[in-house]
């Protein structure tokens, strides 16, 4: 397969969960706020902070925004331009790579992917998210939902599928260590164990794992047990575990080389990743440090990204080389280059 090929359908589907996620994220914080309809104003910046740290995206929010309101921070997630991971560039970047690789998508599946691009640059997008933003962020999921199930109906089980495959989980494992990175940043609040309830709650919804949890867990969500589900479990597809897993998969598939071995980077990290997600616990996360831990699993995903576009996308790059000529890459692969770095 071309490198440009497998390039854009891995950013396509990232793209495509990473629009998901954020639709998520802001239901966290909403769902978050419902319980303290009485905070000052600046009780409740408090609260939306949070969600900007947990993207990673703080240092462009505060060259673009002064103050972290709802208001502003709705819109720099959702609809700013300007921000490169918004749900609307998310979803032109996801378009703009898919029509690179027309020919290896289905028709449904351009169609579905062209129909979410087109409404959210409509006038009728723009009124729902002013109306009823609940129904438009909604309108996103159920959108994406539908673009995996048709990837999954009508793409053949080649390289392409294990490019797709992979990008979509490792969006999500990297946006499932987020949503449990937001505990770490919210403030204290006076009903200690009932908030902290509460939040865990919360980032059970936001994951849709309430109703898997209930199913495995007896009593309230707590921290142990929330860690129990979404960092370990090797059955719940949101789990990073089971993430860490199908990405380990995809690329001896895409290699060919036997699991338990690695030919490249983005394998080495994911193999020892993963082995220490099958024998790690919650209990030695707690004790080492939520926030720590959540963060170098960050960085993993990360050199998992960058190994893999050395591989595949420019394997002659090296650190000792000079960079590529601007020319030489287009405007997508070059911010696409740079999102490895984040």
């Amino acid at each position: 397969m071309l490198s440009r090929v497998a390039n854009s359908l891995y950013w396509m589907v990232r793209y495509i969960e990473r629009a998901d996620n954020l639709s998520r994220l802001i239901e966290v914080n909403g769902q978050l706020l419902l319980d303290h309809e009485r905070l000052d104003s600046e009780r409740l910046r408090a609260f939306w902070k949070p969600i900007i740290l947990a993207t990673g995206d703080d240092e462009l929010f505060g060259e673009l925004y002064s103050d972290a309101s709802s208001g502003e921070v709705i819109r720099f997630l959702t609809d700013d331009r300007k921000n490169p991971n918004s749900i609307v560039s998310s979803i032109a970047q996801a378009r703009e790579n898919a029509r690179m690789v027309r020919d290896q998508l289905s028709e449904e599946l351009w169609e579905e992917l062209n129909g979410l691009y087109l409404f959210i640059n409509s006038r009728a997008g723009e009124n729902l998210l002013t109306t009823d933003p609940t129904r438009y962020y909604e309108t996103i999921r159920r959108a994406t939902f539908t673009f995996h199930g048709i990837a999954a109906a009508s793409i053949a089980r080649s390289e392409s599928w294990e490019f797709m495959d992979l990008g979509r989980h490792l969006e999500r494992a990297d946006k499932t260590t987020r949503f449990l990175d937001i505990t770490s940043f919210l403030p204290e609040v006076e009903d200690g164990n009932g908030a902290a309830t509460f939040h865990w709650t919360a980032i059970l919804r936001s994951c849709g794992a309430l109703g898997a949890f209930r199913a495995e867990h007896l009593g309230q969500p707590s921290a142990k047990s929330v860690l129990d589900l979404l960092m370990f479990s090797n059955n719940f597809p949101r789990s990073v575990r089971y993430c860490v897993d199908r990405i380990d998969r995809n690329l001896h598939r895409i290699s060919g080389s036997p699991r338990g071995t690695y030919t490249n980077g983005a394998e080495r990290v994911a193999g020892r990743m993963l082995a220490e997600l099958a024998y790690g616990s919650a209990e030695e996360v707690l004790e080492s440090g939520l926030h720590g831990y959540l963060d170098d699993a960050q960085t993993r995903f990360n050199e998992i990204g960058d190994g893999l576009f050395r591989a595949y996308v420019f394997p002659d790059i090296t650190d000792a080389r000079p960079p590529i000529p601007a020319a030489s890459v287009s405007a997508v692969v070059a911010w696409q280059m740079s999102q490895q770095q984040q």
